[in-house]
Parts: structure tokens; sequence; C-alpha cells
């Protein structure tokens, strides 16, 4: 077989190993006091929120430089978040981190994909818990879908 056939296999595993072992920008352990959520109380008293995000980048020039101009600063990352979570309420937690993700993808370029976890620490369980909440992966290509 010809080798444009295998093309786009051999890149959509350089991609996934890019993913696995590559760069990225690290955020962790963000707070805010949102008011998301399915319940009339949580949409009316409000509660915090943590998040963690991981964004998929090449940072080899910058590492080369420590120029701030090649990368993406952890406060743009932040800031999004930030608005997302202060900002319109969400009945799911899916759907805030789902709007970090896209918002994230579609501000920079040179993320290839992000990892978002949002959690709220005060939930209505039987039982001591660290946090409840969502985690989700977002390539760049599932922007064109």
């Amino acid at each position: 077989m010809p080798l444009h056939f295998y093309l786009p296999i051999i890149l959509a595993k350089m991609e996934s190993d890019a993913l696995a072992w590559g760069d990225k920008l690290v955020l962790r352990g963000l707070s805010f006091h949102g008011f998301h959520g399915a319940k009339p109380e949580e949409r009316k008293l409000g509660q915090k929120f943590v998040v963690d995000i991981d964004a998929w980048m090449d940072l080899a020039a910058a590492g080369k430089t420590d120029h701030l101009s090649d990368t993406v600063s952890y406060t743009e990352i932040y800031d999004i978040a930030k608005e997302i979570l202060e900002g319109s309420p969400h009945n799911l937690l899916e759907s805030v981190a789902q709007k970090i993700a896209i918002t994230t993808l579609t501000n920079h370029k040179e993320i290839l994909a992000v990892r978002v976890k949002v959690g709220k620490p005060h939930v209505a369980v039987r039982g001591p818990v660290e946090y409840l909440g969502v985690e989700i992966y977002r390539r760049r290509s599932d922007l064109s879908g």
C-alpha cells in the first residue's frame, strides 16, 4: 500500500503518543464560587468548585527562548475557567467542563488537547468525600464535529 494510505493512522498514533508523554501546561486546585447545579438551592446559594486543567502543547520553543510569547500564559487559561465558573449558571458539571475545554482550544490554536476536571467539594451525600465531579478530555479535532 502507498504511504498516503497509512499517513492518517501514523499521524493519529503520533498525536496519541504526544498526548500521553508530551509537554503540557498544568493548572491545579483552582477554586471558584459559582451557581451551577440542577437543584434550585444550588443556583440560589451557590457553592465552591475546584478545577484542574492540563493543556497539551509543544513547550520546546519556550524552554529554549525563555520568552512568554513562545507559550500560552497560565493566566489566560485561568481567566477562561474563572469566567465560566463565575458566569452564567449551567445545570451540569459536564457542560461547565465542556465549555472550559472548547473555549481553551478555540482561543489558543497552539494547544492540541485539554483535560478539564471540575469538582464540587460540598455535596449532599451520606459520607465524607474530597469532592465529586467530572473529568473530560477534548482534542483539537473535536472542534470540527
